[in-house]
């Protein structure tokens, strides 16, 4: 497996960009609608939250698909940060998500370290947990590296 060295100047100050960034760039989009904040960014550590509430199923219990989302999020987020420093944006291909128990009440919290960046694809292992600290979902999300299209 490779994994991204923390020693990366360039990819630190990737990092600390997204994080500085992160309120202006989610306006609008569904990072905003589900209420995801970005705790923690660096190079080989994502973390994010959100609300239970507002991202439920008819029977008040946190939906999978929301799980799901928030996984990506940070996944992408990951991603996007080693896919910049070498002039290339993400695309997620796979998402799997095992979702072990519910949630009803507070915040989630999804943590995600890389498993493998490559030049081409990125894949990384995402918990997400409850405010006990007890485990709701893993995730693992594959995204491909590819080329920035002109002027982003």
């Amino acid at each position: 497996m490779t994994t991204p060295s923390s020693e990366s100047p360039d990819l630190d100050l990737i990092a600390k960009a997204v994080l500085d960034g992160a309120n202006a760039a989610v306006a609008g989009s569904l990072m905003e609608r589900m209420e995801i904040t970005l705790d923690e960014v660096s190079p080989n550590r994502i973390v994010a939250s959100m609300p239970v509430a507002g991202n439920t199923q008819p029977y008040g219990l946190l939906h999978g698909g929301a799980s799901a989302v928030l996984a990506e999020t940070v996944g992408s987020v990951g991603s996007g940060i080693h896919a910049a420093a070498i002039g290339k944006i993400p695309v997620g291909i796979e998402l799997s998500c095992t979702h072990h128990r519910a949630a009803r009440s507070g915040r989630v919290r999804a943590v995600a370290v890389p498993l493998s960046i490559g030049r081409t694809l990125a894949t990384w292992q995402i918990t997400v947990s409850d405010d006990d600290d007890r485990l709701i979902c893993t995730s693992r999300l594959t995204c491909m590296l590819r080329e920035a299209p002109p002027g982003s």
